[in-house]
């Protein structure tokens, strides 16, 4: 409650324009209020009411039994998780962590397949993927640019699950529901045959036009009164930290020959974009705008966006869900994500692009 109420102070003073600068300067709240607040506003509004269509009229089925096998085996998790990423790519990563949050607690995933879900498939919208590349000035190589996104993307989702804390999670079901998944493998049926007979049957139970609107009203007020101030506060704090303490600086230190060793030029200056993330999913963007070398804006660029842990946006979603995560797991997940993609970001910029 203490952390939502500053959030609305912080929001207050950043539209009235008063204040100390740290909290309503031009990069610091105004990025919070204006840009991420404003576009998620028009996100969860689109989420609240329009995703039920995907998760409660049989999609989520459909695409499930389709993609389970190969998702199962590559990633360890059910096909319907596909649905989530390709929500949050078209939409938003928070849309994404929505809808896992609401399976989750429907008994559709366990424990651990939500959390590795919000973490891995909750990915950043094209859209946005777009605005980072014009915005470090790489938007011609805009393909090249998202195809690196892409397969170190996928490469983390490969591995990161396998990993504590991941791995250690366990998969167990939301206790007020149990485990919804339906156990029988559709014998005698081919795929799509067998997937549009799940969707059918869920669609038979779905809800009515007035309880979907009732629910959609629910979700979009819990969203707009308790968590955008969780969002304009922790963001608004991380980015403040970012811009004027040096401690991202001194947390980077160690790292600049590592990226001297790995031919990135001006280290010293990419250095505290790579954790400066973890705050808000733009600041590394800020910061690289600073940087002459297009190679390593590409890289920074890249990074950002395979991240997917923003403490502004998804990371603040996770934690006001029910998905079994803490910030100091969030954190680890984060660093985990950056320790495996930076260097793969790397070799195909070395390689293929540059």
């Amino acid at each position: 409650m203490l952390v939502r109420i500053v959030g609305a102070v912080f929001a207050a003073m950043t539209l009235f324009g008063v204040g100390p600068e740290w909290i309503v300067g031009e990069n610091t709240g105004q990025v919070v209020l204006f840009d991420v607040i404003a576009a998620l506003v028009a996100f969860f509004l689109f989420a609240s009411f329009l995703l039920p269509l995907l998760t409660d009229f049989g999609g989520m089925e459909f695409v499930g039994t389709l993609l389970h096998r190969v998702f199962r085996t590559i990633f360890r998790l059910p096909g319907r998780s596909a649905v989530d990423a390709t929500a949050s790519w078209l939409g938003d990563g928070t849309v994404g962590v929505i809808i896992t949050s609401k399976q989750y607690e429907k008994g559709y995933y366990s424990a651990r397949e939500s959390a590795v879900i919000a973490t891995n498939f909750s990915i950043v919208s094209i859209t946005f993927a777009l605005l980072v590349a014009n915005f470090t000035e790489i938007g011609h190589l805009f393909i090249p640019f998202y195809l690196t996104v892409t397969a170190s993307g996928l490469v983390a989702a490969i591995i990161v699950p396998r990993l504590p804390p991941l791995s250690r999670k366990r998969d167990d079901y939301w206790p007020a529901t149990g485990k919804q998944v339906a156990a029988d493998s559709g014998e005698g049926l081919s795929l799509f045959r067998w997937g549009l007979q799940r969707a059918m049957k869920r669609a038979a139970h779905s809800p009515s036009f007035g309880q979907l609107l009732r629910d959609g009203a629910t979700t979009y007020a819990e969203i707009l009164f308790g968590l955008l101030p969780l969002i304009m506060a922790i963001g608004t704090t991380g980015i403040a930290i970012a811009e004027y303490t040096p401690i991202f600086n001194w947390l980077t230190f160690p790292l600049v020959p590592v990226l001297e060793a790995m031919h990135v030029p001006e280290a010293a200056a990419a250095a505290p974009a790579l954790l400066a993330g973890f705050a808000d999913m733009f600041l590394p963007a800020i910061l690289a705008t600073s940087i002459e070398s297009e190679f390593t804006r590409f890289v920074i660029a890249a990074l950002s966006v395979t991240q997917l842990i923003y403490m502004s946006e998804v990371g603040a979603v996770i934690l006001k869900s029910n998905v079994p995560l803490n910030i100091f797991e969030l954190a680890a997940i984060f660093l985990i994500r950056t320790v495996i993609t930076f260097p793969i970001i790397v070799g195909i910029a070395h390689l293929f692009v540059f």
